[in-house]
């Protein structure tokens, strides 16, 4: 038998939902985009383009929900094999988007570069238990306005994974997207294959900006799947309550897959998120507490309750060094995740609050994957 966690019972996961879709339909989101929030008022929801918001009726949400597929899967690049998103399955992935890399001459962080992305991809390449790659540091030797299609240009050059990413710019999806295309061919190929998942964070709480609703648009048209990444921080842009947390991460994950079924109805769509809590004595957002991986856990069980596929940034570390906080904390994440059933597991190798990368702790952390993964086939009678 599998062995499995829970935190919520199946009456309060109702009604986180039921609150959730209480929060859209009366107080409802900030969202920033001319064309999507007239796509909306088209499905009916109540919109006021001067406050930029729009408000979510039930029967929408229910149709958003019933429209996303319960299955997402992500092909290599050679479009020979793939993963499959969806029951209880399991995959990872290290950590995207860090700023900085603990460097492993000095074993101090420095700002990343395009060799440690290339250094990255080759690793990634060689370990067995990481199933995904992912544009993991952002270049700082190189010009921002390239900056997102560069990340997504020296993993194609070097892995035949599938891979992870994101848009910090509405040019910069675009020519991602054109890199894809030269991949796969035609629209059709890419949509039927697709081998790069994009995460599409909203702003806590209750916002999306021009340019993650854009991605998310264009990303559902093309057929690509979107990662949404909600990130209630509480104490800070969240209730302190786990609870109230989940309820926030609900709402604005709702809101995202609203926005990509009007954009393209059936767009592949994954129940993600990297929740925090705020310290007030030190200023920080901690991603690794025993809180925030609580509240992962929980809002991965309201995903399951919706039936969708999962995703979670958990199994890293908040500490700045590879010591016994990075390994204590990268190895609870993880089992936490595998136990919990999440789809994607997103955070091997990262370290210092989701912004910096480690090589080393990459190789450590791709062996707890491994045990992981061991740990939730349970046990068998073998005569």
């Amino acid at each position: 038998m599998r062995p499995r966690l829970r935190f919520l019972s199946k009456d309060l996961i109702k009604r986180i939902v039921e609150e959730a879709c209480k929060l859209l339909e009366t107080k409802g989101v900030a969202l920033h985009h001319v064309e999507l929030l007239r796509l909306l008022a088209d499905l009916k929801c109540k919109v006021d383009l001067d406050r930029h918001r729009v408000w979510f009726p039930r029967d929408v949400i229910d149709w958003a929900l019933g429209s996303a597929p319960r299955q997402v899967k992500l092909w290599n690049i050679e479009g020979a094999g793939h993963c499959d998103l969806s029951g209880d399955n399991v995959h990872f992935t290290p950590g995207s988007a860090a700023i900085k890399m603990l460097d492993y001459d000095t074993s101090r962080m420095r700002p990343a570069t395009t060799r440690d992305m290339l250094q990255y991809s080759r690793l990634v390449e060689q370990l067995d238990p990481i199933d995904f790659s992912s544009t993991a540091v952002v270049p700082s030797d190189v010009p921002e306005r390239i900056g997102d299609s560069i990340r997504l240009y020296a993993l194609l050059k070097t892995t035949t994974k599938p891979i992870v990413t994101g848009a910090f710019s509405i040019d910069g999806f675009d020519v991602m997207a054109e890199l894809q295309l030269a991949v796969r061919g035609t629209r059709q190929a890419l949509k039927a294959k697709p081998f790069a998942m994009f995460s599409c964070c909203p702003t806590s709480p209750l916002k999306w900006n021009n340019v993650t609703a854009d991605n998310t648009m264009k990303c559902a048209r093309l057929g690509i799947p979107v990662e949404f990444i909600a990130m209630p921080l509480c104490g800070l842009v969240a209730p302190i309550s786990l609870v109230g947390a989940v309820i926030q991460h609900t709402a604005e994950t709702l809101s995202g897959i609203i926005i990509s079924q009007a954009s393209c109805p059936g767009a592949p769509i994954v129940y993600g998120g990297s929740p925090g809590v705020f310290d007030m004595r030190t200023m920080a957002a901690t991603i690794c507490s025993v809180e925030a991986q609580m509240i992962d856990c929980a809002y991965v069980e309201v995903g399951k309750h919706l039936q969708l596929p999962t995703q979670a940034y958990i199994g890293m570390s908040d500490s700045k060094f590879l010591d016994g906080q990075a390994g204590f904390e990268s190895g609870t994440g993880t089992y936490l995740a595998a136990l919990a059933g999440i789809n994607s597991i997103s955070g091997p190798g990262m370290l210092y609050f989701e912004s910096c990368q480690s090589l080393e702790k990459l190789v450590f952390d791709a062996e707890i994957c491994g045990m992981a993964r061991r740990l939730v086939a349970g046990m068998e009678v073998r005569e």
